[in-house]
């Protein structure tokens, strides 16, 4: 676990200040798994809907228990277009991870999309995020302007040319290291170049960075570089090494 618990709406200012916390990809759509790792105190969770199987109900249903058990909702959105970043803002997420940012262009764009001052987000407070017309106009304008989280993900060889010019992008509050989809484009070696390119560049540029890691060794090497915001396996390989060592343990009356 990581430290004291903050709420989710320090989520953006506790990046930004590269404080270390802990979250997990939730690949499964439904509530629980959320209110199961919120409440034992994941800082946040990246609600998956570029590889699993989530629409916009079950994000909604999702957001809905992330907020019932005090964690901050990412959600890993399948489209970099203004609406699919409107839905789930509106839907209460407390920001987005934007796969696939290769150009200071599509970094513009998706920061513009996540605000309302000098951006281009469109206006509702009638939505989870403006409680339901409970938030005033002006209220719900400047809590969701300073509190929503916008991380680009920096997953491909094109990136690596402009990273100078996204890290400089206002609005872009971290780097997330996408290593899979770099390791399929590059191969290991080069992927490893190139994450030592990122974290350089986001270091010199004072942005934070995120990244999944598979193990504590993985991790340390990565807060050595520079990373302060960690992601650990997704709920659905927690569930399998749960019962991969539940079978191991019970499987037989032999081992008892």
């Amino acid at each position: 676990m990581s430290g004291s618990r903050q709420p989710p709406s320090a989520f953006r200012s506790r990046i930004r200040d590269r404080q270390h916390v802990l979250g997990t990809f939730i690949k499964t759509p439904t509530s629980h798994v959320i209110e199961i790792v919120g409440s034992i105190g994941f800082d946040f969770v990246i609600i998956d809907q570029e590889h699993a199987p989530f629409d916009r109900g079950t994000i909604d249903i999702a957001c809905l228990a992330a907020r019932a058990a005090g964690t901050a909702a990412l959600v890993r959105v399948a489209e970099p277009t203004p609406a699919s970043i409107l839905s789930v803002l509106d839907l209460g997420a407390t920001g987005v991870l934007v796969p696939h940012v290769d150009s200071p262009e599509k970094a513009r764009d998706i920061a513009s999309a996540c605000r309302y001052r000098n951006g281009s987000r469109g206006f509702s407070n009638t939505t989870r995020a403006g409680s339901f017309g409970g938030a005033s106009f002006a209220d719900h304008i400047a809590a969701q302007d300073a509190e929503v989280t916008c991380v680009a993900m920096i997953e491909d060889e094109a990136a690596l040319a402009h990273l100078d010019a996204i890290a400089a992008v206002d609005g872009i509050d971290a780097f997330f290291i996408g290593r899979g989809d770099l390791t399929a484009a590059l191969g290991t070696a080069r992927m490893e170049e190139a994450v030592e390119q990122i974290t350089a560049t986001a270091r010199a540029a004072g942005m934070p960075t995120m990244v999944l890691v598979s193990s504590r060794e993985d991790a340390r090497a990565m807060r050595d570089r520079g990373a302060s915001a960690f992601v650990v396996s997704n709920d659905q390989n927690l569930l399998k090494a749960a019962a991969m060592q539940a079978l191991k343990d019970y499987g037989t009356s032999s081992t008892w």
